[in-house]
């Protein structure tokens, strides 16, 4: 933004406007951080007169220019060119990079794909799992080779743990320097994101690029949702193609991979709604595929026309709302006396002793791949399907019916869950007040009063939470009533730090409008995090305030 717009925009000051200064003076009473910048004698500089920052003009330029994708006519085409048109062909929702790989990234955000560039590689990539949580889309991040892939690697663990469809973009050292000391940054990518990806290639044969980003859309577009990985040495990003037949293998996207998806079989699902229909208090488990695969309203209506109990679990929560007289997911009491489960969609699977659910009880899983069924959990009935064609078909075959006693008990469990937790915040409120240290079970409770319980509408704010302690009150009180709404930032692996990343990423999405984020299109986020969620990734609040993030 030039000089000139920043003056226009800027809004005048009030008269008696309290400065910056005057409000931490007025507020920091046993704040020994805001104590310091007061006692600083450079504390009161933000009050005098600041040129305005001088922006090159090329960043006007570029920011305007219009998306160009490259065809094999003229000087024919590049590596990273081949695949960025790629990318674009398959509907790359958006990147997330720090400084690195130019010749792929440059090239994916010439194509048009939108693009954010932050601090940190590992941050990046916790933005991109961010969004993808939130909108259940493809994604990629990058960085550059050696430090930038090593840094990723936590976030990129994070993100397998969550099976996002996450495409890891990195930049590699020429092939002709391998063995020769020649780079200080060459290193074998793909062994060290070994068992948290689900496929990965280091491309070494530059005519087979666009070949092998196929392979990756495949394998983030099909089955369970996963990381996929690729590394690009020098060659293959800056190998030049005169023409279509200098590549192996290269077809459009109808030709290398298929949209069918399994349907469950007639036979199979005639034995689920008479499962279903016997059992007195049935529960459906909706794991993260529900949300993938949009099949929350025929989730709702299954629901509501046979009265199970739904619990919305995964790496993002709302597909079955949090405030539904039928949600179990603050009944944990009444989970004990479930008789049936059938969990559709949950792609991590953990073992019996880690649910809330009797043992022994009868349980059907429904899956799009078959490899998995039975893992960790026996299973009396496994179906292989897509999550929305189950629910589908679910909510056409079961017949109405009412059950009275399990929702009065799924009620009273939910009553004494809240009486519990209002019992904890009374004794977090008389530790505050005895200590002078605002415990965290406060705050989250006062969280949820505001986001909740006044003039906000309920659906509107997506919220995440992480840490130990902060992140362990905040899941007692945030809320998520529809889809794409709460990020439990350390689902299945407990990751230190991705916290403030993450949410920029989600916040990304909120701000475009994306998917089931269009409804509430540039909405404000929230995120509760501890000091190590904010410490590990502080300097992302810069990313947002550069994108204007709420």
């Amino acid at each position: 933004m030039s000089a000139k717009r920043l003056e226009k925009n800027k809004v005048p000051e009030k008269k008696n406007q309290t400065s910056r200064r005057e409000f931490l003076s007025q507020v920091a009473v046993g704040a020994g951080v805001a104590t310091a910048v007061i006692a600083s004698p450079r504390a009161g500089s933000a009050e005098n007169e600041v040129a305005a920052p001088q922006v090159p003009k090329a960043v006007d330029e570029s920011l305007s220019a219009v998306p160009q994708r490259m065809d094999f006519s003229g000087e024919g085409m590049l590596g990273g060119q081949v695949f960025a048109n790629l990318c674009k062909d398959e509907g790359l929702a958006a990147l997330f990079c720090a400084a690195g790989n130019y010749n792929i990234i440059n090239e994916i955000a010439q194509v048009g794909i939108p693009c954010y560039g932050g601090r940190t590689e590992g941050g990046m990539c916790s933005a991109a799992d961010g969004f993808s949580r939130v909108t259940g889309e493809v994604v990629a991040c990058s960085g550059t080779e050696g430090p930038g892939i090593t840094h990723m690697i936590m976030n990129i663990a994070s993100a397998h743990a969550s099976n996002s469809p996450l495409l890891v973009l990195a930049s590699n050292t020429a092939l002709a320097a391998e063995d020769r000391q020649r780079s200080i940054q060459f290193m074998f990518q793909q062994p060290l994101t070994e068992g948290i990806k689900k496929w990965g290639k280091r491309i070494t044969v530059p005519n087979r690029i666009y070949e092998y980003g196929a392979y990756a859309f495949r394998n983030l577009k099909s089955g369970v949702p996963g990381v996929v990985h690729l590394d690009f040495p020098a060659e293959v990003a800056n190998a030049r193609f005169q023409d279509a037949s200098k590549l192996d293998y290269f077809h459009n996207k109808e030709q290398y991979r298929s949209e069918n998806r399994a349907y469950p079989g007639a036979k199979e699902m005639q034995q689920v709604i008479t499962m279903i229909t016997k059992a007195e208090r049935p529960v459906l488990i909706a794991g993260h595929g529900v949300f993938v695969r949009k099949a929350s309203d025929a989730l709702m209506r299954a629901a509501e026309k046979h009265e199970m109990a739904v619990v919305s679990t995964g790496p993002v929560r709302g597909h079955f709302p949090d405030e539904h007289r039928l949600s179990g997911s603050m009944s944990n009491d009444a989970l004990l006396s479930a008789d049936l489960v059938v969990f559709v969609g949950q792609y991590s699977m953990p073992n019996p002793d880690e649910w809330t659910l009797p043992p022994g009880v009868k349980t059907i899983r429904v899956h799009p791949v078959q490899e998995d069924l039975g893992r960790n959990w026996p299973v009396d009935l496994g179906l292989v399907s897509d999550e929305q064609y189950f629910m589908e078909e679910l909510a056409e075959g079961l017949p109405r019916k009412k059950r009275d006693s399990w929702v009065a008990e799924i009620a009273a469990a939910r009553r004494k869950h809240e009486e519990n937790e209002l019992g904890n915040v009374a004794k977090g409120l008389e530790y505050s007040r005895s200590t002078g240290r605002l415990h965290p079970l406060v705050m989250c409770k006062e969280v949820h009063d505001f986001l909740y319980k006044g003039d906000i509408d309920p659906k509107q704010t997506v919220t995440s939470w992480g840490g130990a302690m902060a992140g362990n009150c905040a899941q007692r009180w945030l809320r998520a009533y529809r889809p794409g709404q709460e990020i439990p930032v350390v689902y299945q692996f407990g990751p230190m730090g991705p916290d403030l990343a993450m949410i920029l990423g989600a916040a990304v999405a909120v701000q475009r409008g994306v998917g089931p984020q269009a409804a509430w299109q540039g909405a404000p986020v929230v995120s509760v995090t501890g000091d190590a969620g904010m410490g590990f990734s502080l300097m992302e609040l810069d990313t947002c305030a550069k994108y204007k993030l709420p």
